[in-house]
């Protein structure tokens, strides 16, 4: 069974997608830039504070639906500027245990919705 769900701790989406879609085994976040949060617009610019706000929205959604940031297990970043990856870096690990960081790939797009200069998207398995 596949299930679609909004995000309450994000503004609603202008385009045609789910916040979060679950199916038997893995849940799918949609990607994240700050521009999407309540009071992101206020560290667009900072990548550090970027990586912060968004992945701290993922923890919460995740929480909201009974998972933990160990869940995930595969992380995809987008960054504005491949040379703010230190910045990014510094930041991200934060969020997960040492040695056990989910497979993740990090591209470098031109330009983000609202400005943002990082977008993270993941899979947590359930």
């Amino acid at each position: 069974m596949i299930k679609h769900q909004t995000d309450p701790n994000l503004l609603d989406p202008t385009s045609p997608f789910s916040h979060i879609v679950m199916d038997d085994h893995y849940a799918y976040i949609a990607g994240r830039v700050a521009a999407d949060i309540p009071g992101g617009i206020e560290v667009i610019g900072d990548t550090q504070a970027e990586t912060e706000i968004v992945l701290s929205t993922i923890h919460t959604a995740l929480k909201s639906i009974g998972l933990a940031m160990e869940n995930i297990v595969r992380v995809d970043v987008h960054l504005v500027e491949m040379d703010d990856i230190s910045i990014m870096d510094a930041a991200y690990s934060k969020f997960f245990k040492a040695g056990a960081y989910p497979a993740r790939t990090c591209t470098q797009s031109t330009k983000l919705f609202g400005g943002s200069r990082v977008e993270i998207t993941c899979i947590a398995k359930r």
